[in-house]
């Protein structure tokens, strides 16, 4: 299958370690991002192939980056990155957080097909959400820009917290504006297979 074959070289590349169900898992995950997306328009991109590339292998290429710890994955969506991060990451407990109820519909489903034993779904505003735990790290992907993250998972992280954003350009602008209370880490530069664009992972610090 040219598509199993172009997600196991991308893998490959990425010399990620993973556990032996990851890829299988991850061809499940697509199959159902596919189906679901007829009707509930999750992502823009319908090309097989582009959402191996665009959206597998660009999630999977932050995840050596990620600090340890629990994580929200806010604005989920389609369930990017919080479900491929899950599923390579087995160990981690991950929470997928969206507003839209068909999106969190979706999210159920794919913890339920891909047997994501260490992954919840939270259907509601990050800013209206007081969990009885914060997390450690809060990660998104085209959910806003850096200063909008920053204040809708503020509620959700514990002090001293880990904010991960998933970025194209270096974000110059949207660094200046950021709340005095949160400091940048550091900006790591990606490289994602297959994919000739520019991609960051800008690591944020709550106060």
């Amino acid at each position: 299958m040219p598509l199993e074959r172009e997600l196991n070289d991308g893998l490959a590349a990425l010399t990620l370690p993973l556990p032996a169900e990851a890829p299988d898992k991850l061809l499940r995950y697509l199959g159902l991002l596919q189906k679901w997306n007829r009707t509930y328009n999750l992502t823009a991109i319908r090309e097989p192939s582009r959402l191996v590339t665009h959206h597998l292998l660009d999630c999977l290429a932050a995840v050596p980056h990620v600090p340890e710890g629990s994580i929200v994955d806010v604005g989920s969506g389609g369930g990017l990155p919080g479900v491929p991060l899950s599923i390579v990451e087995p160990q981690r407990a991950v929470t997928l957080l969206d507003s839209n109820h068909k999106k969190g519909a979706f999210l159920r489903q794919v913890t339920i097909e891909c047997e994501l034993r260490n992954t919840q779904v939270h259907v509601g505003r990050a800013e209206e959400w007081q969990p009885a735990v914060r997390f450690d790290v809060a990660v998104s992907r085209a959910f806003s820009d850096l200063a909008g993250f920053a204040e809708a998972a503020r509620p959700l992280v514990r002090p001293g917290g880990t904010l991960a954003a998933m970025k194209g350009v270096y974000p110059d602008e949207e660094l200046a504006l950021l709340p005095t209370d949160v400091s940048l880490i550091v900006a790591i530069p990606l490289q994602v297979p297959g994919l000739k664009a520019a991609r960051h992972l800008v690591l944020l610090r709550l106060a």
